[in-house]
């Protein structure tokens, strides 16, 4: 947990990004991630709860994991560019729109491979990850 965990979830606070070498980093760091989203979402009633990923280059990237565990983006049009990675990583097809989903079982595989362009990461409440969309 980050020391400043204990406030109110009023504002995102943007943290800088360590490039994770290794799956073990990976897998670690997404543990730690869902724990404080759960922590989150018990103390606030609100949907839409996930991670934007500011990347180096530009734009940013909304995951979301359903209660399936299948993984939603939602890759912003400043941030189509790293479409093509997304889909070597994952060996998914790259979607009409800007929403992906993916099988739950890819998300190592996904933060492992974008890990070098991520500057930022930030936890986001009330994203509806374009869900009226098709994706």
């Amino acid at each position: 947990m980050y020391e400043d965990d204990e406030k109110s979830y009023d504002e995102p606070i943007e943290r800088p990004w360590i490039v994770l070498k290794t799956t073990y980093d990976v897998e670690t760091w997404i543990d730690h991630q869902n724990r404080a989203i759960q922590q989150l979402i018990s103390s606030n009633k609100a949907s839409g709860w996930g991670i934007c990923f500011g990347l180096s280059e530009g734009g940013e990237i909304y995951l979301h994991t359903t209660s399936e565990g299948d993984v939603l983006l939602d890759v912003t049009p400043e941030a189509e560019w790293v479409a093509p990675l997304i889909s070597a990583a994952t060996q998914v097809d790259m979607p009409a729109g800007q929403i992906w989903a993916l099988p739950g079982d890819r998300l190592t595989q996904l933060v492992f491979g974008l890990s070098s362009l991520i500057a930022t990461t930030r936890l986001v409440a009330e994203h509806n990850f374009n869900m009226r969309k098709r994706y």
